[in-house]
């Protein structure tokens, strides 16, 4: 790919690896990590509960989102402001990470000093003044790919982030559309080993929203880690039928620690090492 040449995304050789070191939780080759929770945080009970569970399991961070970009202006747009206060509250009771989606610039201002990464969505991938924003941020970055984003593209807008300042990009593989309706979206499997080949930056996978079913999530998760990605972002609810959103692909805590006893297991066969909340630097 020629518009890659000299930028900063580019892996410059097969040993050209970029570690993230996340207050000693790394996102990279050679680990795995998990970023598990709901779609967006509904309220204080369900945010605690949760945080405390995949805490439990394995997870190093918490996907707590207090705002959510909807198709219908009708669906919920999460809690805005008013869950700062529960954000704080995981904090404080957890060794967990916080991450959480923003939107706007003024996201950006709002959140920075309540969560540890920050996400843009794949609605926001070719947002390039949001990019250039996170790219003034000294926090990792989870850059999902767009909906019918190529490669190509998808690594130009993480340049965005990384020439504004922000080397810590995280890519996210969440599926692209295709004509295939039985799922959610079309889950690019070899994105992974793809984008391994030509950036340096960690690549995780959400199989919550690639599937968009449920009963999917751990084939996507495991098929994720065979191909070679650093970790997943899944959507982990206590009690997905009431879910206020992406309830329908969200698996609950049963389910979640079920899931991460068979990736805990299989993470070594692929010389990766599975970091939890414990793990020392």
């Amino acid at each position: 790919m020629e518009s890659l040449e000299n930028t900063k995304v580019r892996k410059q050789n097969e040993n050209h690896n970029t570690i993230i070191n996340c207050d000693n939780n790394y996102f990279g080759e050679g680990y795995f990590s998990v970023i598990a929770g709901p779609c967006a945080i509904e309220d204080m009970d369900m945010a605690i509960t949760t945080a405390r569970e995949i805490e439990k399991y394995g997870a190093v961070a918490l996907r707590g989102s207090l705002y959510k970009p909807r198709t219908s202006p009708y669906s919920f747009q999460g809690i805005g402001l008013d869950g700062i206060e529960i954000l704080d509250a995981i904090k404080s009771e957890t060794n967990l990470l916080l991450e959480s989606e923003i939107l706007s610039t003024n996201h950006i201002q709002v959140l920075s000093d309540h969560v540890d990464l920050v996400r843009i969505g794949s609605r926001n991938m070719d947002n390039y003044e949001l990019l250039k924003e996170a790219g003034k941020l000294d926090k990792p970055v989870i850059l999902k790919r767009g909906i019918s984003a190529t490669l190509e593209e998808f690594l130009l807008a993480a340049e965005y982030v990384m020439d504004a300042g922000n080397e810590q990009v995280i890519l996210c593989e969440r599926g692209i559309r295709s004509f295939e309706t039985y799922t959610r979206n079309t889950l690019d499997i070899l994105a992974i080993p793809a984008l391994k080949e030509l950036t340096h930056l960690p690549v995780i996978v959400d199989p919550s929203h690639s599937s968009g079913k449920r009963s999917l999530v751990p084939s996507a998760c495991k098929a994720a880690l065979a191909a070679g990605a650093d970790g997943l972002i899944i959507e982990v609810h206590p009690d997905p039928l009431n879910a206020l959103s992406d309830g329908s692909q969200s698996i609950d805590l049963i389910e979640y620690r079920k899931l991460m006893e068979d990736i805990q297991k299989l993470v070594p066969l692929f010389n990766k090492e599975f970091l939890t909340t414990t793990v020392d630097a």
